[in-house]
This record gives C-alpha cells, structure tokens and sequence, in this order.
C-alpha cells in the first residue's frame, strides 16, 4: 500500500474530514512510497522514532503527532532532533488525534468502555464525554483495582467525604478531559474518569460529592492506537507492532 493511499481508506475510516481540530490529521512528514511495516504508539516521541528506525519500519501512527495549533514554527531543538529521524530514513509519520478519540468503534474513549466493562449509554458532552453504568455497582476501592490491573498503572483516586459508597454511573473521557469534570458532577454520574488532574479538579470533586480517577493520559489513549492497528493489518495485510514507550503521566 501507499503511503498516500493508506492516508486516504483512515480518513475515511475515522471521517477526518468531519473534525474542526487543533492539529493537522493524517500524514504529517512524508516518507518513502510503499508501506509494508507500521509502527504504532501513542505518541511520536524520540524512543519512538528509534524504535521506528531499529526496526526497519517504513510508517509510524501515533494519536499525539507534531504541528499543533500555536506551536513555534521554527525547527530546532527537540522538534529538529525529531524530524532528521524521520527525513533521514525516509519514514512517514501519520498522526490521528480528535477522529481516534471519538470513533464509536476503534475510539480511545469506546476502548476504555471495553477495557472496564462499562455498558455506554449515551453522551454528556457530545462527542468528548461518555457515560455508562457497570452490570454491578461495586466499591471504589475495587474499581481501583480494576483499573489498575486494566490499564498496567496506579490512578489517582479523590473523592469527596459524600461520594457514593458504590459506584455504577460513570462518565469518562480519555487523556486530558478533567476540564469537564463539573459537567459530568451536574449529570449525576458516581465517579468520572479521564486521563489528568489539575487544581481546580480537586476542589470540583470535594464540592460535588463524586469519585475521580486520573488513570493517564498515556494510559487512557492505548487503546484507539492499537485497535487502528489491528484493522490496518487485518484489513490490508500489513505488518504492524505497537510499541508502548512507557510514560506515567
């Protein structure tokens, strides 16, 4: 496949066209013209790179590419360092980032659904925030757990001292949704989960008398990435390796 032509059947799987983002969507840095090897990652990070080049891959997707908007332009430092890999031997950089958190099958919000067996029932922000309910409501403690061993890492979990004793509503929203945690509080959900914290989260949930589990940007946008790569290699024969730079944020 071309690299141009495996531009095209996402675009079209995700309906990139649709999207109003803050980030150029599909290919990024072009490379050579035949694809037969992808790397896939959450971000195109310099390990990353490496790993591309160690392995002979002729591609690289990631959700969080380069080229954001209001990002310096000039090419230097890190940025340079980055793209030379690329430009040097000659890998395309493909980069998906709002089209793989939304997408009601290969989404990262939909993922993490899964990943946690919470049954989606609808939108609270359409289309960032999700909600669902769990078969059975169970303590926070356990739904600690749960995420611990689902997504290979310790959340961060705040409460408020009149939180639900057990949890069954849920809202989330993958990587950096805490901004919509008053949102969520109005709904009525027990517990939100999303990927970071800031201050003023801390005070929304003590006010709010709601659950909050950070679980990771990183870790919370695994699975959109992954499962993009499993079509692409499903669908058109292509070799593809996930490669998981580890990052606790």
């Amino acid at each position: 496949m071309s690299n141009f032509e495996l531009e095209k059947k996402v675009n079209q799987l995700l309906h990139t066209e649709t999207f109003n983002d803050n980030v150029i969507n599909g290919l990024q840095v072009e490379g050579r013209r035949q694809i037969k090897k992808v790397i896939t990652g959450v971000t195109a990070c310099y390990d990353l790179l490496n790993e591309a080049v160690r392995l002979d891959a002729d591609a690289i997707i990631v959700h969080h590419g380069y080229f954001w908007k209001n990002e310096p332009t000039v090419i230097k430092g890190m940025k340079r360092q980055r793209l030379r890999i690329l430009l040097v031997h000659d890998i395309n950089l493909f980069a998906w980032h709002m089209p793989l958190d939304i997408h009601p099958k290969f989404g990262n919000n939909v993922k993490l659904a899964e990943l946690l067996n919470i049954k989606i029932k609808g939108n609270i922000i359409h289309p960032l925030v999700l909600w669902g309910t769990l078969k059975n409501p169970v303590s926070a403690d356990k739904f600690k757990k749960c995420l611990s061993v689902a997504l290979g890492r310790e959340p961060l979990h705040y409460y408020a001292q009149n939180a639900p004793l057990l949890i069954e509503c849920i809202a989330f929203c993958s990587g950096g949704g805490q901004r919509f945690i008053d949102q969520a509080a109005d709904f009525g959900v027990d517990a939100f989960i999303t990927g970071e914290i800031s201050e003023h989260t801390v005070h929304s949930v003590r006010e709010q008398g709601l659950h909050f589990f950070a679980a990771g940007h990183h870790a919370t946008e695994r699975g959109g990435i992954q499962a993009l790569g499993d079509w692409l290699s499903r669908q058109y024969n292509i070799e593809v390796i996930f490669i998981d730079i580890n990052n606790p944020v």
